[in-house]
């Protein structure tokens, strides 16, 4: 039987305004990535989303991001990989703080939108995160995308890592996720959504945009919580994975070797 994770990004509304429905989603999924008040959250947010997923028996996870609220941390920002340690450093710490107040303890860190994506491509600054979720923890799982710099700079540091797929987003010949600004960037059809993710998980491929098939590693799925039908397409993945003979369960029950993903 195949295994994997469901995550999510969540706790990602700020002061009166809201975004996603955490409470319904996390109904389906068994990782959540929570935001630190960078791209996204805010204290109150933060302490209310941990206490939600400890409530639900979800595994809890820090997702940092760039400083900009406007953007919501999906724009690049020309920094340092030092500026991307003390980010990471700073960001972690305040959700850790959240989390251990509420009993709980933080399984892993997740980089969100801009950051996450430079750090696909740029050894630096994957180091760099790398760096600053060891020196927090070592025994965080860091999350990247699969066959990315992130999960490379993760194991070479010695940490466990968790090859990252998506059910909603199309896929470059590189292995990169196609950019949200270019055509056929998400995938809207929940029925394809899913042969994609049956087949990333049990075949160990995705079709490129480009028509070829690229090898990737699966270890947890992101689904997003914000989109206009997340919560039936968080209903519908888990019941199709399920039906595929694809048991779901938190990365860190099956992520057990240091310096190696699953």
């Amino acid at each position: 039987m195949h295994i994997v994770d469901l995550n999510c990004d969540i706790g990602e509304s700020f002061g009166a305004y809201k975004i996603g429905k955490d409470e319904e989603i996390l109904d389906y999924v068994t990782s959540a990535n929570i935001a630190c008040g960078f791209h996204a959250g805010d204290p109150t947010t933060m302490r209310k989303t941990v206490r939600l997923a400890l409530e639900k028996n979800v595994a809890i996870g820090a997702h940092p991001g760039l400083q900009d609220l406007a953007g919501f941390g999906r724009r690049n920002i020309d920094i340092s990989p030092q500026e991307a340690y003390d980010l990471v450093v700073y960001q972690i710490g305040a959700l850790c703080a959240f989390v251990k107040s509420e009993g709980g303890k933080l399984q892993h860190v997740k980089p969100h939108g801009a950051l996450y994506n430079m750090a696909t491509k740029s050894t630096p600054l994957s180091e760099a995160i790398a760096e600053a979720v060891y020196k927090v923890d070592p025994e965080l799982i860091l999350f990247g995308l699969a066959g990315g710099e992130l999960v490379k700079a993760g194991k070479k540091i010695g940490l466990r890592t968790a090859n990252e797929v998506f059910s909603d987003r199309t896929y470059q010949k590189d292995g990169s996720l196609t950019p949200r600004r270019e055509l056929n960037a998400l995938i809207n059809d929940h029925e394809l959504a899913i042969i994609q993710v049956i087949r990333m998980v049990k075949e160990g491929k995705v079709q490129s945009l480009e028509g070829t098939d690229v090898s990737i590693q699966a270890d947890t799925i992101c689904i997003h919580g914000d989109g206009e039908n997340a919560i039936d397409f968080a209903k519908y993945i888990s019941s199709a994975l399920k039906k595929a003979d694809i048991k779901v369960a938190k990365i860190g029950d099956f992520c057990n070797e240091s310096n190696s993903s699953i």
